[in-house]
């Protein structure tokens, strides 16, 4: 887990280095931590943390990146061992920057996509003995905004509720799952 996580964010920190210089899309990447609550089946307040990363065109509109992590989301290892939420969306994001796309300013913005919701219990307790493993289409939608001190770091914060598919696409039996759950989270964002 952890070598995936240092190439998300290696592969997204090269991409911000590496740009042309002449581009006009605000690229971004943000680390963050937070926490996952108000779902069905997970334990309220479990931590969280990731990256995400993007660009905006015009400062308006663009795509970004969330990869998330969330360790013991559904209870303590004593109960259920390991057990973990890992999500990886691609996403949609239109923001308003009031200050400009340079220096300060603040920038509200809605975002939602799809991507991978991967659940993993691995059981061996006592009260939980199966291991389980879901690998489920998803989607996500969310609000937040970024605040930044400079032409190149500022804050983020966003709320965003998840959900998964469950089903077969081919067959046309494409339904919500039972999967879903908020998060919050807060982070550095480095433009």
């Amino acid at each position: 887990m952890r070598r995936a996580m240092k190439t998300v964010l290696a592969i997204a920190t090269a991409a911000l280095i590496y740009a042309p210089v002449d581009a006009r899309a605000d690229g971004y990447v943000s680390p963050w931590a937070g926490v996952n609550f108000a779902g069905g089946n997970l334990d309220n307040g479990r931590g969280a943390f990731g990256v995400q990363a993007g660009a905006m065109g015009a400062g308006i509109i663009g795509g970004e990146v969330d990869f998330g992590y969330s360790p013991s989301a559904f209870g303590t290892q004593t109960d259920f061992g390991n057990n973990s939420i890992i999500n990886l969306m691609g996403n949609v994001i239109v923001g308003i920057p009031m200050g400009g796309t340079y220096g300060k300013g603040f920038r509200p913005f809605v975002t939602g996509g799809l991507g991978l919701i991967r659940t993993q219990i691995d059981g061996n307790t006592s009260f939980f003995r199966p291991a389980v493993s879901d690998n489920n289409w998803g989607w996500d939608l969310g609000v937040g905004a970024m605040g930044f001190f400079n032409d190149h770091v500022g804050l983020r914060g966003d709320l965003r509720y998840f959900r998964d598919f469950t089903g077969n696409l081919i067959n046309g039996t494409l339904d919500e799952g039972s999967l879903h759950f908020w998060r919050l989270g807060f982070g550095v964002v480095i433009r």
